[in-house]
């Protein structure tokens, strides 16, 4: 479903996968850039369910997302920070996750997080389908989209301005009719 591209050329893969090449992976793997298995990433017992999204950060950690409510056998609910190595990162603690799918994962240039899905609650918070998290995986509470997509957001992409621009399966963003695309303010 989602793959990027490491700064080393290496390949990171998600999906809904369970072997690569015949090797037992589940639903995570780096690739190297002939293709082969990259044995040095060790997700564990990997991802419980779907992924959907990923994206890497600057320090090279990994944020995933998607359909999964445990990674190697820790719960953690549709979003989880990876290691350089696959190993879960502790340090993000998003409660409680999201309450449905995560289909997209965007991070700013300040760090912060932007993640668009299915989802109607974040950590126990209600926000419809789109939300901003601090790098600790906490709910950023200065975004606020108000009632947010009354449909599923697939797709996060930034302006230069900072500016966001999200698509997928809604027709409004908080109460104006948006036909399956939409720009927002920084603030949501």
């Amino acid at each position: 479903n989602t793959l990027t591209l490491q700064p080393d050329g290496k390949i990171l893969i998600g999906g809904n996968f369970t072997t690569y090449n015949g090797t037992a992976i589940d639903r995570i793997a780096r690739l190297n850039t002939d293709g082969s298995l990259d044995n040095s990433f060790d997700p564990g017992t990997g991802a419980n369910g779907l992924v959907r999204t990923l994206t890497l950060q600057t320090d090279g950690k990994i944020l995933i997302g998607g359909d999964f409510t445990s990674y190697n056998g820790t719960t953690i609910h549709r979003i989880a920070r990876l290691t350089t190595d696959g190993s879960l990162d502790t340090f993000f603690s998003p409660g409680s996750g999201a309450s449905g799918s995560i289909n997209s994962i965007l991070q700013q240039s300040d760090g912060k997080i932007i993640i668009g899905g299915d989802f109607t609650f974040y950590n126990g918070t209600a926000i419809n389908r789109i939300a901003r998290i601090n790098l600790d995986g906490s709910l950023d509470t200065s975004f606020n989209p108000g009632i947010g997509a009354n449909g599923s957001i697939r797709a996060i992409t930034l302006q230069p301005d900072g500016k966001i621009i999200i698509a997928g399966f809604f027709t409004n963003y908080n109460g104006i009719v948006s036909n399956r695309i939409a720009r927002l303010n920084m603030d949501g």
